[in-house]
């Protein structure tokens, strides 16, 4: 939200510096059909309004401020003492403080965008591996995460266990031709948070290719494992969403869940071997312990 406000400021402002750009030609134009000649004297005027465009650029907001006060009183004493009264001469008074003020404007935009940037690509760099739309962990994520879960689990097996479950989008192709590009992005992030509703704020999800999802699920009893895949999985097929037509979409959602055993430890280092298992699982809705 607060993005789309200063971009629309920024657009303001653009259009505000074009105004006042197309306004100026005009008004230099129809001085000079008044009075068929166009002076020295006027050209320096009309070129220090386009210079007032760069001084807004280049100079801090607060100089520019003062630039503006200082230019404005010192033009009225001299427009009151000594100009000749025409519509150029007049417009000189408020084009360049206005093509300044536009100009600043569409600055201090940039910069309060150039900032907020900055701040995304920190963020960013801080926690690559979590898409900003849908809040969800990639791949390299999901490998980060079970490394470290596995050899928690293993280490303090008494007290500490972990489950994964996955859950995969059957008919993955008809539903993309359904919904288009920009359709499936937005059934992935509703996807995402209903996946979010149904775990704990300690629980992990994560987005793979394919329409996959994985939950890593700490401190989880397995017995009721069943239950909370049913749960979530049910949870997603009643997703409200339309396709392109209009039409309400009909989601067919499977799901395999793994329990981890210490015995399988070692085979918990290698990510793709443990998504595979999921998958195979999730062609039965099935609970396994072994990958």
């Amino acid at each position: 939200m607060r993005n789309k406000r200063l971009i629309q400021r920024m657009v303001w402002g653009y259009i505000l510096l074009i105004g006042f750009a197309i306004l100026q030609v005009l008004l230099v134009y129809v001085n000079v059909f008044r009075d068929q000649s166009f002076t020295i004297f006027e050209l320096v005027f009309s070129t220090g309004c386009l210079a007032a465009l760069l001084l807004g650029f280049l100079v801090p907001t607060g100089v520019s401020a003062v630039c503006i006060f200082v230019y404005m009183v010192a033009y009225l004493v001299w427009f009151t003492s000594y100009a000749e009264v025409n519509v150029l001469s007049f417009s000189w008074l408020w084009l360049p403080p206005a093509n300044m003020t536009a100009a600043a404007f569409i600055k201090a935009g940039l910069i309060r965008n150039k900032r907020l940037m900055e701040r995304l690509e920190e963020l960013q760099r801080r926690n690559p591996e979590v898409d900003l739309n849908t809040s969800l962990g990639n791949k390299e994520a999901f490998a980060e995460t079970l490394v470290k879960q596995s050899n928690l689990a293993n280490r303090y097996s008494d007290t500490y266990n972990f489950c994964l479950a996955m859950f995969k989008i059957e008919f993955l192709p008809m539903v993309q031709e359904s919904l288009g590009s920009q359709g499936y992005a937005r059934l992935l992030v509703s996807l995402s948070e209903g996946i979010q509703k149904q775990i704990r704020y300690e629980d992990y999800k994560f987005g793979l290719d394919q329409g996959r999802f994985i939950v890593l699920l700490p401190m989880t009893n397995h017995e009721y494992l069943k239950a909370l895949t049913d749960r979530i999985k049910n949870a997603l097929m009643d997703t409200s969403f339309q396709d392109r037509t209009g039409r309400e979409l009909k989601l067919v959602i499977r799901a395999g869940a793994l329990v981890f055993t210490k015995e399988q430890f070692s085979k918990y280092e290698n990510a793709e071997a443990v998504i595979s298992a999921l998958e195979r699982n999730t062609e039965t809705d099935l609970i396994g312990e072994y990958i």
